[in-house]
């Protein structure tokens, strides 16, 4: 671009002009007219000295160039990383000497600096013609070679990637102030750098960082913009045009066809001008001959306008994943101080990223989530699904899909339903979710507790619905008070063990577990594995939070999840393989933290529990049966608002999400996904048939190893005899059973002949060999069928009766009353007849029991009988 600036308008500043230029002219003509004395740095005179003093020393940095993501896709058998993203402050991509044609270096210097290959970095027959012609015609002509030229355009490049705005903003000042200062220091770095770089090397570094319009910086990627060629490959009329847009980007640009001065209607007629400059002048200096300067001239200037995507918009069902990489970068301190450096390292540095992605794994997830979720309301209702993949033993993610499509202008929802910028499978800092309620996959979390604590798998317990005293359960940070009614999802009543509770997702069971157990043991279960709140918050450690109330993030599940299918193996989730630097050495990336967070055994046995959840629990709709075993546990939310299937086989993790974004429209709860019946099927079981063909497609990639079966003694534990507390009162059981080793739970009263209060049965039945600490329910006597003896009433007044069945324990209002004439006298009357029970029959004191009375009358009770 050939450098204008103005100085005070009028003649005054004309001669001010002049007398400036002239000193700098009189001081290149000794200093700089020829490069034997401008490299012998002998200083004249004093303006010598001060034109000497000047700084020397450009720092050429690497220019800002474009960053590109990449992920893995298989193509024709082999493993191939492919460009998904890019991003960049200014579309740069930086080429050799060798990859740009020679017509464009012809064009540069012939319009821009047509003595470069003579002069010493500045031109001082150019600075006398700029100062006669800012004298003559009031405007100040800047006399920029080609060097000066690239010393400008370093110089806004280094304020440009500096840290803060107001750093930036200082910097950009300096290096384009209209100012006889500032022209002079670029005519001193002018001179210097032609003393470290060939004239070649500076000219490549000129096309290299020319500004093109717009955000397009350099000739390679002007070349790719405007005509979609490599630079190698341009033209005559390409590089002229191209060459005449460096003279005044802003308004020669070719990327504005309605533009009423320079666009298609005219034929671009300002560009075209200094195209025309800049074929005449390759013409004048023998660069091309005549009929090659007539026909460029001729020729039309047809711009075929190539977009360069940038952003994760770009990335199509891999851009949310595109996203959390790219809030990786914004969020690790491997990558700088502050938030807003790493960024501006990550669009300015020209890394090539290479990510953990696997597109072909990826598509089959999004076309999953696509057939059983939409993108926009159903019915109403905004539903949220996401499926996360975690690679276990390395954390890589190489799943991440949602049911929307993504984009982060800042406006999605004006772009439409479908559009969304939060990222549901990830945390609030990685994509803006709060998460969604765990459920039932945050029991897992329990079953490592219970197992840590010693207890077996083959522990049962009375998983009937209850009414908890959270007063009753140990919290590690805070004491809960009040009721917790829990009830079991399909009304499961009576015992189960920890297997069965585990394999059908029974409330209760898990209940009865936490209630053993210190809350702090289960949520340092929950960390080990990485678990967290996606808002940052700390995990709840209520007696609500062994059910799953805590929100989480599908991503950290499907790591937590691959941790246990690994031997408690657990490593954090990373995106980003490799990042190489321009000059092909690599970059520091953050790497997966890997610990031995499960102990083995203990992660084998919970592992073998979550079998059982797959195979023929409830999680077996989501079992793809290929061959390869997997894990897996279920969850459903209170209100059937959130579901989940989350497992994995021996190599990966995976987490299902099926949830709700916002609520429902016009209303103020969320809805119940059991009671929405989608095109696919239940919304409810969506889990299923979007895990199964993901986790299919996984293991016909890599396969996966059969889980081994853990220590017998973490399935069935040390088997001990139940102790036989019936006949003894509640007390006295309760004393026994845990003097034993076991959990006593109060079962209730039931009807029995035995005395009120007494244990009558016990689950498991006395004698029974259990694991210690199992829990066994007792159930007590409510004395309502104790046996009684029917005394002899015949011959007796009724009221006489009654008293005699009191004394004897009957209860009288069970006692009804017949009448018979036969054998009636006024005498008898109301007098027992016949008793039923007979007298010495075996009755329950709750037993009714007739008493026929004569009566004169027959049925008609007679006046005045007592009763």
């Amino acid at each position: 671009m050939s450098a204008r600036f103005r100085l005070p308008n009028g003649r005054m500043g004309s001669v001010l002009s002049f007398l400036g230029l002239s000193v700098v002219a009189g001081i290149l003509a000794t200093v700089a007219v020829t490069p034997a004395i401008a490299l012998t740095g002998v200083a004249a005179n004093s303006s010598i000295g001060m034109f000497e003093e000047l700084p020397t020393f450009l720092r050429v940095d690497n220019l800002p160039q474009k960053t590109t993501i990449y992920a893995h896709r298989t193509i024709d058998g082999n493993d191939q990383n492919v460009p998904i993203a890019s991003f960049y402050a200014e579309n740069r991509e930086n080429v050799t000497w060798d990859q740009i044609a020679q017509v464009v270096k012809d064009a540069a210097v012939a319009a821009e600096d047509p003595r470069y290959y003579e002069h010493g970095g500045v031109d001082p027959l150019g600075v006398v013609r700029a100062a006669i012609s800012n004298v003559m015609g009031g405007d100040v002509q800047g006399a920029s070679t080609i060097t000066q030229q690239y010393v400008k355009n370093v110089l806004v490049a280094q304020a440009t990637g500096l840290a803060t705005e107001e750093e930036r903003d200082a910097a950009y000042e300096e290096a384009t102030s209209v100012s006889f200062d500032r022209k002079l220091k670029e005519m001193r770095y002018a001179i210097a750098l032609e003393k470290q770089f060939s004239k070649d090397d500076i000219l490549l570094g000129y096309l290299n960082i020319a500004l093109f319009g717009g955000r397009v910086y350099g000739i390679q990627a002007a070349a790719q913009y405007y005509y979609g060629v490599n630079a190698s490959d341009l033209n005559i009329n390409q590089a002229a045009s191209l060459i005449a847009i460096v003279n005044n980007p802003a308004n020669l640009r070719l990327d504005m066809p309605d533009d009423p001065d320079n666009g298609a209607a005219n034929g671009y007629a300002l560009t075209k001008a200094r195209r025309d400059y800049v074929i005449d002048s390759m013409l004048t200096h023998k660069l091309i001959d005549q009929q090659t300067h007539d026909d460029a001239i001729a020729a039309p200037i047809e711009p075929s306008i190539h977009d360069a995507p940038v952003g994760c918009t770009a990335a199509g069902n891999a851009g949310f994943f595109c996203d959390y990489v790219v809030n990786t970068i914004r969020n690790d301190p491997v990558f700088g101080e502050t938030a807003e450096e790493r960024y501006s390292n990550f669009i300015r540095g020209g890394f090539d990223v290479y990510t953990s992605l696997d597109l072909d794994m990826q598509d089959v997830a999004q076309q999953a989530i696509d057939e059983n979720i939409p993108k926009t309301r159903f019915d109403g209702v905004d539903l949220a699904s996401a499926a996360s993949a975690v690679e276990a033993g390395t954390g890589r993610i190489k799943v991440m899909a949602q049911n929307k499509d993504f984009n982060d202008s800042g406006d999605a929802a004006a772009a439409g339903e479908n559009f969304s910028a939060v990222n549901y499978n990830a945390d609030s800092d990685y994509g803006s979710s709060s998460g969604f309620q765990a459920a039932s996959t945050y029991k897992v979390f329990t079953l490592i507790a219970w197992l840590r604590a010693g207890h077996t798998l083959g522990e049962s317990f009375n998983i009937s619905p209850k009414t908890y005293n959270q007063a009753d359960f140990k919290a590690c940070d805070a004491t809960y008070t009040g009721e917790y009614q829990v009830a079991n999802d399909a009304n499961e009543r009576g015992t189960r063990t920890v297997m069965q509770s585990t394999a059908t997702s029974i409330n209760g069971g898990f209940m009865q577990m936490g209630q053993q157990l210190d809350q702090c043991d289960i949520r340092k279960a929950a960390t080990d594995l990485g678990v967290h709140r996606a808002d940052g918050a700390p995990l709840e450690d209520k007696p609500s939070a062994i059910l799953g109330t805590n929100e989480v993030a599908p991503l950290t599940m499907a790591a937590a999840y691959a941790g246990i299918a690994n031997h408690g193996l657990f490593c954090t989730p990373v995106a980003i393989d490799r990042m190489v630097k321009p000059d092909g050495t690599d970059a520091a990336i953050p790497a997966s933290l890997c610990s031995q967070a499960i102990e083995a055994p203990i992660a084998d046995a919970a592992a073998y529990a979550l079998r059982g959840v797959i195979e023929g629990g409830s999680a077996t709709a989501s079992n793809p049966y290929d061959g390869v075993e997997h894990i897996a546990k279920t969850g459903t939310s209170d209100g059937n608002t959130t579901t989940w299937t989350t497992g994995a086989s021996s190599k990966v993790g995976l987490s299902v999400l099926v949830g709700q974004a916002s609520l429902p429209a016009g209303l103020d709860e969320y809805a119940n996904l059991r009671a929405l019946d989608l095109d696919s099927g239940s919304a409810a079981t969506a889990r299923h048939r979007i895990w199964l063909p993901i986790m299919e497609a996984i293991d016909a990639r890599l396969g996966g190893d059969d889980f081994v079966t853990p220590d017998s003694k973490y399935i069935r534990g040390v088997q001990v005899a139940v102790p036989d507390v019936t006949g003894q009162t509640l007390e006295q059981a309760k004393a026994v059973i845990e003097g034993a080793g076991f959990t006593f739970q109060d079962g209730g009263t039931r009807a029995s002949d035995a005395t009120a209060g007494l244990v009558i049965a016990m689950d498991p039945a006395g004698g029974t060999q259990t694991g210690k600490g199992a829990t066994i329910t007792v159930y007590t006597s409510d004395g309502s069928q104790a046996g009684a003896t029917m005394p002899n009433l015949t011959g007796q007044r009724s009221d006489v009766a009654l008293q005699a069945l009191a004394a004897a324990g009957v209860d009288t209002s069970k006692v009804t009353v017949a009448y018979t004439a036969t054998g009636a006298t006024v005498a008898n009357t109301c007098v027992v007849a016949a008793t039923d029970p007979a007298p010495g029959a075996k009755a329950t004191i709750s037993s009714p029991i007739t008493l026929t009375l004569y009566s004169p009358t027959g049925a008609v009770p007679p006046t005045g009988c007592p009763q």
